[in-house]
């Protein structure tokens, strides 16, 4: 049976798949950096929520442990001596354990990675304005689909100005840059940032993000996005190569991960935590980091990949819901370690030798397929029967249907009985002579 989780991913590639468009170091040790979280973790506990629909994120607050309170003290003291901290700096709080712990350190923390100036303010277009974008039907259906994504509890009439913020916020940027294409999952990020800096900056943090980490993702096919997603496997096979090739053999591809890449991971955890803890590692770090947690959550979950059957849909299952537990400080710093040992540019020959593995597995499959549709042709194909005696004697083009059938036999009967009576004729004419 098909997994159902497929809707959701296919869901994002549509539109630009359609008429022929195509098919990240932390600083400071942890005691879990020495050990390996796969002895220790549980099976995954799954959700069966339907993958075409956003997951309902928890907002659970959770107490300050000690860490963490020694951390928010010191960006607190390097906040009042901004002028002193360096980007750097900045980008360490955001990559080490913990991230920027709260939402009100990130508000004054996230310009400041993206280097945005929080004074100034854009002129606002009307939502009457902004209607008249050709997207804009796309993004109002887009953003009515995130309701899961805003805090619960939250008033109708503030939950529906935030909407309203949240379109306008995606019409800005998308008009200002035309040559940019809006993609579904876009929602899904600017809403993080919404929340947690409101909409002005978070306008200024979208159009940043749009022209430099997302770029690739708001062009007018996937064609660059489906190639970048090679680069987990390359990873994957580089660091594990039994893993790769159970992969390959069951050959559920990269669709799963394509939410994951598009929306920051925003629109597939549970964890509003976990989110923002993640948003703070990116907006820290290199473009392409969140395919290296990506690889580094397949090579975790190599345990249970392996506890799986080696087909298509029951991977693509597994791999496309992220379960709960996952130990993210873990995880980023194992991202961090695979990109130094792999960086993007070292594997442009690994892409291309999986392309080639990838392309000579479709032939194969091509082949097989048609030999099987020529047996099931064969088969579905009537039996010829035996044709009387009678057929052989009338011309082919005689014998179309029915009355041509009469008709012919008629003429021969004629033609026997024409014959005998001639040949008795004689006969008779003989004798009586």
């Amino acid at each position: 049976m098909e997994c159902e989780s497929e809707n959701l991913d296919k869901s994002y590639a549509d539109e630009k798949m359609e008429n022929g468009k195509t098919e990240n170091h932390i600083n400071g040790t942890l005691d879990k950096e020495n050990s390996n979280p796969n002895v220790e973790k549980k099976a995954s506990k799954d959700t069966q929520r339907r993958h075409d629909e956003p997951s309902e994120l928890s907002f659970e607050i959770f107490p300050e442990n000690a860490e963490e309170k020694i951390k928010r003290q010191q960006i607190e003291k390097a906040l009042e001596k901004d002028s002193n901290t360096t980007l750097e700096q900045w980008r360490q709080f955001a990559r080490s354990e913990y991230g920027l712990i709260n939402d009100d350190l990130r508000q004054k923390v996230w310009p400041l990675l993206l280097s945005v100036d929080v004074t100034q303010c854009d002129p606002v277009p009307s939502l009457e304005e902004l209607s008249k974008h050709p997207e804009y039907n796309q993004v109002v259906l887009d953003v009515n689909r995130s309701l899961k994504r805003f805090p619960p509890g939250i008033p109708l009439a503030k939950r529906l100005a935030l909407q309203d913020q949240l379109t306008a916020i995606i019409l800005r940027v998308i008009s200002k840059y035309p040559h940019l294409s809006y993609y579904q999952g876009y929602h899904d990020v600017a809403v993080t940032f919404l929340l947690v800096c409101g909409d002005e900056i978070a306008f200024h943090i979208m159009e940043i993000l749009s022209t430099d980490h997302l770029v690739e993702c708001m062009q007018k096919t996937f064609e660059i996005v489906q190639k970048r997603l090679l680069l987990i496997y390359a990873i994957v096979w580089r660091e594990n190569k039994d893993l790769y090739e159970y992969l390959e053999r069951s050959q559920c591809g990269l669709l799963f991960a394509l939410p994951w890449y598009l929306t920051w991971f925003g629109h597939s955890l549970n964890h509003y935590r976990s989110v923002v803890r993640l948003y703070d590692y990116f907006l820290a770090s290199e473009p392409l980091l969140p395919l290296y947690v990506t690889a580094a959550i397949v090579l975790y979950r190599e345990e249970d990949i392996y506890r799986e059957e080696c087909d298509r849909a029951s991977l693509h299952c597994l791999l496309s819901q992220l379960p709960d537990e996952l130990p993210f400080e873990y995880l980023l710093i194992q991202s961090e370690k695979l990109y130094a040992k792999y960086p993007p540019h070292n594997l442009h020959k690994d892409i291309e030798k999986i392309i080639e593995r990838e392309q000579k597995i479709r032939e194969e499959e091509d082949k097989v397929f048609e030999t099987r549709r020529q047996i099931i042709q064969r088969k579905r194909q009537p039996v010829p029967t035996p044709q009387p005696f009678i057929y052989k004697l009338i011309p082919r083009k005689l014998v179309l249907h029915r009355r041509s059938i009469f008709v012919s036999t008629a003429f021969i009967v004629i033609g026997i009985f024409a014959y005998y009576y001639k040949t008795h004729t004689n006969f008779n004419v003989d004798v009586i002579r």
